[in-house]
């Protein structure tokens, strides 16, 4: 008895027998089939189609938020597909709905900027299509704090002339608002590079200048005085000559 036990577990039916020849099957037509696909990859990708059309489609749908045209509108009342086609995230665009959901009104772009807390350059993108009531044009104009912004202003340009742009230090450059320690000295090496500013548009090419803040250099230095310039001949210049 004892003997018939232990030799039964060697022993298979007919049924256990085809079970384990598929399962052998099984493993050796995926062994084959990964073989295959890591010797041949390019033919794999043959059998791949691509939907030229649907990708056209697709692509098309991506750059609609490129092309769409802007007219002056009320930022107050961006909604969701609005606020998406300017460029905003869904972080401003809820800023601003549960500002309005409490009856409040932007009259500013800067009070917009407060409210959704969007990018300075994405604002100078979309802000020149604000358009706000002309009575809070009117309110805001006439309010103390805007009088008192104005004569602060006007002072302020009063007590900073106008310098020579070619001449000016990068101390006297970062009195003028967005422009730190890193730009003045920035600006500093590209006027030597050039060997001193021929036109004021040379300004705009200094990496990482933003136009609002070049207009803002150029609003307090202009140029007063122009470098002397050595013309050479391109047709006979060396490297050394052209750098």
């Amino acid at each position: 008895m004892r003997k018939k036990d232990r030799t039964s577990h060697f022993r298979f039916n007919k049924q256990e027998r085809s079970g384990m020849f598929f399962l052998l099957a099984l493993i050796v037509l995926l062994q084959v089939g990964y073989f295959y696909l890591k010797v041949y990859p390019a033919q794999v990708e043959q059998f791949i189609v691509i939907d030229t059309d649907l990708q056209e489609k697709m692509e098309t749908l991506k750059s609609v938020k490129d092309t769409l045209n802007f007219y002056p509108f009320n930022p107050n009342f961006i909604n969701d597909y609005k606020g998406y086609a300017l460029g905003m995230s869904v972080d401003e665009i809820d800023r601003l709905h549960d500002y309005r959901a409490q009856g409040k009104y932007g009259n500013t772009t800067f009070h917009f900027q407060q409210v959704t807390e969007i990018g300075d350059s994405l604002l100078n993108k979309i802000s020149p299509f604000f358009k706000f009531p002309e009575w809070t044009k009117e309110k805001a104009t006439s309010s103390p704090l805007a009088k008192m912004n104005k004569e602060v202003a006007s002072n302020f340009n009063k007590a900073i002339p106008v310098g020579d742009l070619n001449s000016v230090s990068s101390e006297e450059l970062k009195i003028v608002r967005g422009i730190g320690d890193k730009l003045s000295v920035r600006i500093i090496k590209f006027q030597d590079r050039l060997g001193g500013f021929l036109e004021e548009d040379q300004l705009y090419h200094v990496y990482g200048l933003e136009k609002e803040a070049a207009g803002r250099v150029l609003a307090k230095f202009v140029l007063l005085s122009k470098p002397q310039i050595t013309k050479i001949n391109v047709n006979s210049a060396s490297s050394d000559e052209l750098a």
